[in-house]
């Protein structure tokens, strides 16, 4: 069977990024908080309320919802969110090398912080960049 599949993904008949669809929106609400636990429980609700949309205009290639996604990945967005750091990071990526009339100096520092060495490890940049080549093919950018 792995015979076949890397034959199939090595003449171009498959793809990795058709084979691969994205993760449902809810897969990533912190199951273990609710939002009362939260420092800010309405800013957690807010961030679950409007998690599904943010994510859906991420994947569909829109900026802000890019950077909405890649923020609450980082940093749990107030315990809403279940963090990824990797993830994070990749999403960071994907703003830069999407070429966004709107990126701007925030974006190149965020990059800056949330896939530097401060912030996660090299292994796990290499990771992220990776994962962020395959989100990018997969948007369409």
């Amino acid at each position: 069977m792995q015979l076949l599949l890397a034959s199939l993904f090595a003449c171009g008949c498959v793809s990795l990024v058709d084979a691969v669809p994205w993760p449902v929106a809810e897969s990533y609400i912190n199951p273990a908080v609710e939002c009362s636990q939260s420092a800010d429980p309405g800013a957690c609700r807010h961030t679950r309320d409007s998690w599904k949309t943010e994510y859906s205009d991420a994947i569909d290639g829109k900026y802000q919802g890019q950077r909405n996604v890649a923020f609450c990945l980082s940093t749990g967005c107030d315990k809403a969110i279940q963090p990824d750091k990797i993830l994070g990071c990749a999403w960071r990526i994907v703003i830069a090398k999407s070429g966004h009339k709107e990126f701007d100096d925030t974006d190149a520092m965020n990059l800056k912080a949330f896939c530097g060495p401060d912030y996660i490890t090299q292994v796990d940049r290499r990771v992220a960049e990776t994962q962020a080549r395959a989100m990018v093919m997969m948007i369409g950018k």
